[in-house]
């Protein structure tokens, strides 16, 4: 009989899959699958990132896990924002080592072999707006906000009182050329989704700071 790290090497998507998935590919839901995933975690084959989720060890991978796609997987609803999103946007100079997301579900966080993963729930409708899906290679894709999208998100999560885009050049260390990047277009998108006073009020005074 094949190990299920055999037939996760054939069968798993870019090397992640689900407890589901696994069923399927070994007719059985029960026990004896419970037992092959034990064995394989057991042996670093396979890595436990959350209940019912599991990846290839990267020995076993042509490519590592990338940690956006990986947060999608983790926790859904959900997109990167926050400071990882403006990491990946280029907006700000620190390296982010916990991936952080916006999720419409409770605020929670995850510790796993891959690195550590931060949901914060924002209270917003429409929930994707101001949301791009990027893909970083085919079949390998994640959602991300905007970079005004990830400060308005910012605001909220950390009850900052910023009234205006001073503050994101001195906290965050935002360059203006990036500022200048944003149009009418990037604000227009974001009107009205926020119920939040405090994320209001940070865009109308940032919009009028950029006279847009």
């Amino acid at each position: 009989m094949q190990s299920i790290t055999e037939i996760a090497l054939v069968r798993a998507k870019h090397g992640v899959f689900t407890r589901a998935e696994a069923a399927c590919w070994v007719s059985d839901g029960g026990a004896r699958l419970d037992a092959l995933l034990k064995r394989a975690v057991a042996a670093g084959e396979i890595l436990r990132v959350r209940r019912g989720l599991f990846c290839l060890a990267d020995r076993y991978r042509r490519e590592p896990v990338h940690p956006f796609e990986l947060a999608q997987r983790i926790l859904g609803p959900s997109y990167i924002s926050l400071e990882s999103a403006l990491s990946h946007h280029g907006w700000i100079p620190e390296a982010v080592y916990t991936i952080t997301s916006v999720s419409a579900k409770r605020s929670r966080g995850f510790d796993t072999p891959i690195g550590r993963f931060n949901y914060t729930r924002v209270p917003q409708a429409p929930f994707f707006a101001a949301v791009q899906r990027q893909e970083l290679r085919e079949g390998i894709c994640f959602f991300v906000a905007s970079p005004l999208k990830a400060l308005a998100d910012y605001v909220y999560v950390h009850r900052c009182d910023w009234t205006g885009v001073d503050p994101l050049l001195g906290s965050l260390r935002v360059e203006e050329a990036e500022l200048a990047t944003l149009t009418r277009e990037s604000f227009d998108a974001l009107a009205g989704v926020y119920r939040c006073g405090r994320v209001r009020r940070f865009l109308d005074a940032a919009r009028r700071d950029l006279k847009l």
